[in-house]
């Protein structure tokens, strides 16, 4: 009798026969195809813990299941009191590795090696934890060490490109890995995410949200999956779309810092009011006060008035008070009516926006820097690694370099759209490493 697919993770679960990696993958595919599937893992993973006097074969079947339930802390407690099999202590590893404990991490995939779990796999798992524990090196150095089959496999190749990214090598090889990886298995949640990612940072957002929604039906899934896709989907103004991201991540971690705050966001945006024909009143406005003052037919004595007053747009007169031009030598009552006619042909004022100056941003002069901060500000914006959220303000704001950032304030920042102060903590928690800080902080 065949088992139907909604009722096929709680049989696997609760059924008396054997439990091993092709159970797992079994329940991991399942939950991929249908999110609901989650739920039933987690009613199955309770009927299973109501279980009184469980075997130790019991115990670890409920510790894997706590494991892909994100209950990491209770699957440790759970695989560590259990059979002692291949299976356990790998998972053991696992579950570590997911609470950055990287050392025990690396103990209990020894002694799923010693009790007999694939070698390759065991590996493969040890290259993670090592990359995770600053020791890249040595991970490469175990890939290297690897041959045979393994290497054309997915997670070999995914494993790589992310050990070779985290030696600083070249990203063209790390994209590269990437997509051999996926097209080695198109459903890999890690390298489906690495792929993204890359497209992200480099502005490709419709090849990246594909990724993403590829990687966001993978499970267990990545938490910067969810968070990225759900970014992207508030860019598309698919509020619904992003606050079910949002919420998957706090199904597996409620007190998940970002996602929380994300979502709050995503639920305040849907509410918001969109005026379009104010946005294209806006846009016209600033076009017109983009215009140089050299466009229009003026004397020689006002231009050379606004010239030296450092005036070069309309927008800059309708920041400039009629006071200011008077107090500049050879500026007349004649030249002011010169000035206020060409304002009112674009139905402007003279100082309409004086109240809207803006400090002056501060200039680097490159001889009073030294080298090593000359470079510092030179740098893109890439190497802050920031989120996606963050980046995307970066682009929004045409901002690529550092040395542009630092010259923002935070009010500035918080003006683009979907930045909030989370982002804005991000950004300057990103400089404050590199000793630099945002204007005015």
């Amino acid at each position: 009798m065949s088992i139907g697919t909604d009722s096929i993770v709680k049989q696997i679960v609760l059924s008396p026969s054997g439990f091993g990696p092709n159970e797992i993958v079994q329940i991991v595919g399942a939950i991929g195809k249908s999110y609901a599937n989650y739920r039933e893992l987690r009613d199955a993973a309770g009927e299973l813990e109501a279980q009184p006097n469980r075997s130790p074969a019991t115990s670890a079947r409920l510790g894997v299941c706590l494991y892909l339930l994100g209950r990491y802390s209770d699957a440790i407690e759970m695989l560590a009191h259990s059979d002692g099999g291949a299976l356990t202590h790998f998972y053991l590893g696992k579950a570590y590795l997911a609470l950055d404990k990287y050392p025990e991490a690396l103990t209990a995939y020894e002694s799923a090696e010693k009790a007999g779990y694939s070698r390759d796999h065991v590996a493969l798992a040890k290259v993670e934890a090592l990359r995770y524990n600053g020791r890249a090196q040595e991970a490469m150095d175990l890939l290297n060490r690897m041959s045979g089959a393994v290497e054309q496999t997915a997670e070999y190749l995914y494993q790589r490109a992310a050990t070779v990214s985290a030696l600083g090598g070249n990203p063209n090889e790390v994209v590269a890995l990437l997509e051999r990886a996926v097209a080695a298995d198109n459903t890999h949640a890690g390298a489906l995410f690495g792929l993204a990612l890359e497209n992200d940072r480099h502005g490709n957002d419709s090849y990246a949200r594909d990724l993403y929604e590829r990687a966001a039906n993978q499970f267990p899934t990545h938490v910067g999956t969810l968070l990225n896709l759900g970014v992207l989907y508030e860019d598309m103004q698919h509020y619904e779309r992003a606050r079910q991201c949002y919420r998957r991540v706090l199904d597996v971690f409620p007190d998940h810092p970002r996602a929380r705050l994300f979502l709050k966001d995503a639920e305040a945006a849907r509410d918001m009011y969109y005026d379009e024909d104010a946005r294209r009143r806006q846009d016209r406005l600033s076009q017109v006060l983009g215009i140089p003052v050299t466009d229009f037919e003026l004397s020689v004595r006002s231009r050379n008035c606004l010239q030296k007053m450092g005036i070069m747009t309309l927008g800059d007169l309708t920041r400039t008070s009629e006071q200011e031009l008077l107090a500049s030598k050879n500026f007349g009552e004649t030249s002011l009516v010169e000035i206020r006619d060409m304002l009112h042909s674009k139905g402007l004022e003279l100082g309409q926006f004086a109240d809207q100056v803006r400090e002056e941003e501060p200039v680097y002069d490159p001889e009073t820097l030294s080298a090593d901060e000359r470079a510092m500000l030179d740098r893109p914006i890439a190497d802050l690694n920031l989120s996606v959220r963050a980046r995307k303000c970066m682009v929004r704001l045409g901002l690529s370099t550092i040395g542009e950032l630092v010259r923002r304030t935070g009010d500035d920042l918080l003006e683009c759209k979907n930045f909030g102060v989370t982002s804005l903590n991000e950004v300057r928690e990103k400089l404050t490493i590199q000793g630099l800080k945002l204007r005015g902080d």
